[in-house]
């Protein structure tokens, strides 16, 4: 088993088998939880950058979508390296890859939409639900390789791991939300263009930390 992850035995109380949490089990998912996160943090300032007067709903909705995207690709993993392992392998090479594409494509047409626009149009594009998935597989896709580290595990102790691993996305998207609010209310109309070049600067990053 990892030594990365703690997770207790069942418990056995009553005739009945009760799973335990462990505190470090608990504390080694939070902080894996904020490392896979970031790009999806930052892409939710560009979010926020974008969309200044988001309201609560709207971005509870938001940063849900990454937040689920969070728990599925590690479960997605865990599922895949105890079925078809050396596909799944095979298929990682091209997780960059992906990742590029499809932040160069977002990146690129904020870019454009902002020059067309010029400095006198304020009103940023509102995200799409064809955006926001996109970008929800583009910054979770590299948890893929989670499943490696808990493939011991079994579907309670994997399943675990996901979720506080989406609950902490949760929070730190949300937070990413606010900042970008925040700095998109005074850069005005300029933050589609700012908010393109972040998120082909991030899709740089996820494929020359992929590759090299």
């Amino acid at each position: 088993m990892p030594g990365f992850f703690l997770f207790r035995r069942p418990i056995i109380q009553d005739g009945v088998a009760e799973m335990s949490l462990s505190f470090m089990f608990v504390l080694n998912c939070a902080l894996l939880g904020v490392g896979l996160s970031m790009d999806a943090f930052s892409v939710s300032m560009v979010n926020g950058l974008n969309e200044p007067r988001m309201g609560v709903r709207r971005g509870c909705a938001v940063a849900g979508v990454y937040a689920f995207f969070q728990a599925l690709m590690p479960m997605t993993g865990w599922v895949c390296v105890r079925t078809i392992v050396e596909i799944f392998r095979s298929f990682q090479k091209a997780v960059p890859w992906i990742a590029l594409i499809l932040l160069l494509g977002i990146g690129g047409k904020m870019v454009l939409e902002g020059l067309r626009g010029g400095r006198e149009d304020c009103a940023a594009p509102r995200l799409t639900p064809g955006a926001l998935f996109l970008q929800g597989v583009a910054t979770s896709i590299d948890a893929l390789s989670v499943g490696f580290t808990i493939a011991a595990y079994d579907c309670a102790a994997a399943l675990a791991a996901s979720l506080i691993i989406s609950a902490v996305t949760f929070a730190v998207c949300g937070a990413g939300l606010l900042i970008g609010k925040k700095i998109g209310t005074a850069l005005s109309g300029r933050a589609t263009i700012l908010g393109g070049v972040i998120l082909i600067g991030i899709g740089l990053e996820i494929f020359a930390a992929g590759v090299l």
